[in-house]
């Protein structure tokens, strides 16, 4: 059995319609939207919808860690804009045709599960026509094996999504990560968008700062062993893999530049 494995995707539509070649499943652990595209600043829903140069001070703002001015900066932005959530709904949809369009051309059974930069309660539109099957604090059997999905990205304590935000990422408590966790139950693959809160997998050596990671989901790989922990979300990781007791925890890629799936064959 031959199971692709990818994440980060992106907007990469082209390599995410050739991610399925020669397996017999694949399966996306999220992050299909592009939002902001830092290696082409033209790219991505605020590129379209605000130019290179406007997404260039974006990135130099977030990379110089300037929180208030970015936040700032981002809400100037939007301010520009007659009806920006209605502008950002289109996009994604848009986006959101071409991935699921590409993952029905993909000539496999898919399973997928949203990251923090997804809107799942838009995926119901695009998944079922796309024979694509959403997971999350779901199991599913492939090939003999169960696979347990978790989506979603990690909301730091004490934080709370502004509501009426232009986007709105997929983010949950931690919590809610484990009784989404503890519902999986005994489990051989675990996939989830976020690593397990392992400071080698949550380190980013190019951005140089920790990523979230779970400590649910690091206590799920403790006590139930499954043969993979899964992941993506870290882009340029410390450490991509590493044995954790019984666990292999493996960072499947940052899929929208590499353009290679994660190969599980057993």
């Amino acid at each position: 059995m031959r199971v692709h494995v990818v994440s980060d995707v992106h907007g990469n539509v082209e390599a995410l319609a050739k991610a399925g070649a020669g397996a017999d499943a694949l399966v996306v652990l999220g992050d299909l939207i592009d939002f902001v595209n830092y290696l082409d600043h033209s790219g991505g829903i605020l590129g379209a919808v605000f130019g290179p140069d406007k997404v260039a001070t974006f990135a130099r703002l977030r990379r110089e860690r300037r929180h208030a001015e970015l936040g700032e900066f981002h809400k100037s932005l939007w301010a520009q804009v007659d009806d920006p959530v209605a502008v950002i709904e289109e996009a994604v949809r848009g986006q959101y045709e071409a991935m699921f369009g590409a993952l029905a051309a993909a000539g496999v059974p898919v399973y997928a599960t949203p990251g923090n930069v997804d809107v799942p309660a838009v995926w119901p539109e695009f998944a079922a026509a796309a024979g694509v099957r959403v997971l999350d604090g779901e199991v599913a059997e492939i090939g003999g094996l169960r696979f347990g999905f978790v989506g979603g990205g990690l909301l730091a304590p004490g934080v709370t999504l502004r509501p009426g935000a232009v986007f709105r990422p997929y983010l949950r408590p931690e919590e809610d990560f484990a009784a989404a966790a503890a519902a999986l139950g005994e489990v051989d693959v675990l996939c989830s968008h976020i690593p397990p809160a392992v400071a080698e997998l949550t380190y980013d050596v190019l951005a140089r700062r920790f990523e979230s990671g779970s400590r649910s989901l690091l206590d799920t790989v403790d006590a139930r062993r499954p043969r993979w922990s899964l992941f993506g979300h870290v882009h340029q990781p410390l450490a991509p893999r590493l044995r954790r007791g019984l666990t292999e925890c493996v960072n499947v890629g940052h899929f929208q530049r590499a353009e290679r799936p994660y190969v599980v064959a057993w």
